[in-house]
């Protein structure tokens, strides 16, 4: 036997919200705390009126019920580099001594990138970071540099 669904403190709130609502996942939050609890929809019944997954139904009145009855925001856009070393203004100005030489003498030596690298972060850093670092700061191998001026005509 299924369980009963709960959140009828927020049922009212629900109903606000299923008047008031002006996005799609509002309507659907208000849905999904309504049916079951005023038509004793199940979970599976549910999931089918609002055309999403189980465990996505389950979700959508988890969160308004956690919010305490208010809209909660499931979309947020997540972005960003959740796993970096340093910020971006923290690369720059270690990358700068390295990419002025470079400029000077021509030539980046990536292996001591790496070696000052490592001892910043105070762990071996694998050597495609390294190089994903100098990419994100328009650093371009030599040879690349070459390909790309014979390739361009004039």
């Amino acid at each position: 036997m299924a369980r009963s669904a709960g959140g009828l403190e927020f049922l009212a709130a629900a109903k606000e919200m299923l008047v008031n609502a002006k996005t799609i996942e509002e309507l659907r939050q208000a849905q999904a705390v309504i049916l079951p609890l005023e038509y004793g929809f199940s979970i599976e019944q549910l999931a089918a009126v609002l055309g999403v997954s189980r465990g996505w139904a389950c979700q959508l009145r988890q969160r308004f019920i956690r919010n305490a009855g208010k809209p909660a925001v499931s979309f947020v856009k997540r972005g960003g580099r959740r796993r970096e070393n340093m910020s971006t203004v923290e690369e720059k100005a270690f990358l700068a001594p390295f990419l002025d030489k470079a400029e000077k003498s021509g030539i980046l030596v990536v292996g001591e990138v790496k070696q000052a690298l490592d001892s910043k972060l105070g762990r071996e850093v694998a050597l495609t970071s390294v190089y994903n670092l100098l990419h994100r700061h328009n650093w371009q191998s030599p040879v690349q540099e070459k390909k790309r001026h014979q390739a361009s005509p004039g």
